[in-house]
């Protein structure tokens, strides 16, 4: 069986992300929810919580320095290697990535040092990006 290698458009957010770890029974905190994209996930071991880093406290486990990149869509629900199309080039190159999946789509979080080599990656692999704007991920205002 054939992989298929997609061409994916990638539309990046405005500015910079926080991946944070808080304890697995903790109450989902109100800061975590606003602007940008937001994504929650609770396991046995940890509640983990991406968003925008000017939200989070500084009292927080986290790693702040990511820029988020939205594939552009849509994509049928089953479709396979999307994921795959965009992530192979930049593992092959050497960038460490963060993945999150969606009902509707896909997000990738890179970190923001990594961006200039990624960008070149990602074009070299047949992919493209959306011009950031002010509607870029309901755009937070600064």
């Amino acid at each position: 069986m054939q992989t298929v290698i997609h061409q994916i458009k990638l539309e990046q957010a405005h500015g910079e992300y926080a991946v944070c770890r808080l304890a697995p029974n903790e109450a989902i905190p109100a800061w975590a929810d606003g602007p940008g994209f937001v994504t929650i996930s609770r396991s046995a071991h940890e509640l983990s919580i991406v968003c925008l880093a000017e939200r989070v406290p500084d009292n927080t486990q986290k790693e702040c320095g990511w820029t988020c990149l939205r594939f552009v869509g849509p994509f049928a629900f089953g479709a396979t290697g999307i994921v795959l199309s965009v992530v192979r080039p930049l593992s092959e190159g050497g960038l460490g990535v963060f993945v999150v999946s969606t009902f509707d789509g896909d997000h990738l979080l890179l970190k923001e040092g990594d961006m200039p080599k990624a960008v070149s990656l990602l074009k070299q692999a047949g992919h493209g990006f959306m011009p950031m704007n002010s509607d870029s991920f309901a755009s937070h205002q600064a």
